[in-house]
């Protein structure tokens, strides 16, 4: 495994969602308490675990209330024998805009150890973090914070096959990933069936993807806009990610049928 592997799986997990015009409802989707759980599997084996929760950031940035989020993954079972991955990332967004201030990360993955503190500028543009401060235009998140902005787009003008743009910072730069929205389906989880957006973020080919390897990302066509099942292509075999665990939602979970 690359030692970026846990990052970049988690990463498009988490972002891979809405960007047309990045403009959000005054309402967020989600509230202070939320947690959701992730299993990994590769083919038959669970590979990973993460959890992601919303909690009150405790104290105001700039005069403003935060949210402060963390995301945890680990790998289990076999896995966790030969490849152990403890990766924590943290981020505190503005209550109103969702625009990240601070962002944590602290990753062991095998022999691979990597940690940052990173602060946002919104308004000079520019990101300042552990190796230097990096100039950008426009909005720019952390991974964590940009699920939960994402996840707060106005969606009903997306037409199949548009295509939109999202800038983070990882790995002490600031990056862009394009996601083409395929449709609607539905889909089968633990929880029920789905109706559900789905969309194709782009991936970098290296030592875990092919050059042709596909990621493809359901999100649930509702209030909650979570993502329940993702599914993407190595070099050798594939991994799908599935929704485990759900509580303290802002709205109930809507399956069609259980």
């Amino acid at each position: 495994m690359k030692k970026y592997f846990f990052a970049i799986i988690l990463f498009n997990i988490c972002a891979a969602a809405f960007g047309q015009e990045l403009k959000i409802g005054k309402d967020p989707v989600f509230k202070i308490g939320e947690e959701l759980s992730y299993r990994l599997k590769y083919g038959f084996f669970t590979g990973a675990e993460a959890t992601i929760k919303v909690e009150d950031g405790g104290k105001k940035i700039n005069g403003h209330p935060t949210f402060h989020i963390t995301a945890n993954g680990k790998t289990a079972g076999t896995f966790d024998i030969f490849y152990k991955v403890r990766n924590q990332y943290e981020t505190y967004i503005d209550q109103e805009t969702l625009l990240p201030y601070f962002y944590t990360e602290n990753r062991h993955e095998g022999s691979y150890r990597h940690t940052d503190n990173v602060t946002f500028n919104q308004t000079e543009d520019k990101v300042t973090a552990d190796k230097g401060v990096f100039p950008f235009k426009g909005d720019v998140f952390d991974f964590v914070s940009a699920y939960y902005f994402a996840r707060n787009i106005d969606v009903s003008k997306v037409k199949i096959g548009e295509r939109f743009d999202m800038k983070y910072f990882l790995e002490d730069a600031v990056q862009t990933l394009s996601i083409t929205y395929i449709g609607k389906e539905q889909v089968k989880t633990n929880f029920g069936t789905f109706n559900c957006l789905k969309f194709n973020p782009t991936i970098i080919p290296g030592r875990i993807f092919r050059k042709d390897s596909k990621l493809y990302l359901w999100i649930t066509d509702d209030n909650n806009r979570i993502p329940v099942k993702a599914h993407v292509e190595l070099i050798v075999g594939s991994i799908t990610m599935e929704l485990t665990g759900a509580k303290g939602l802002k709205y109930p979970l809507n399956p069609i049928s259980k």
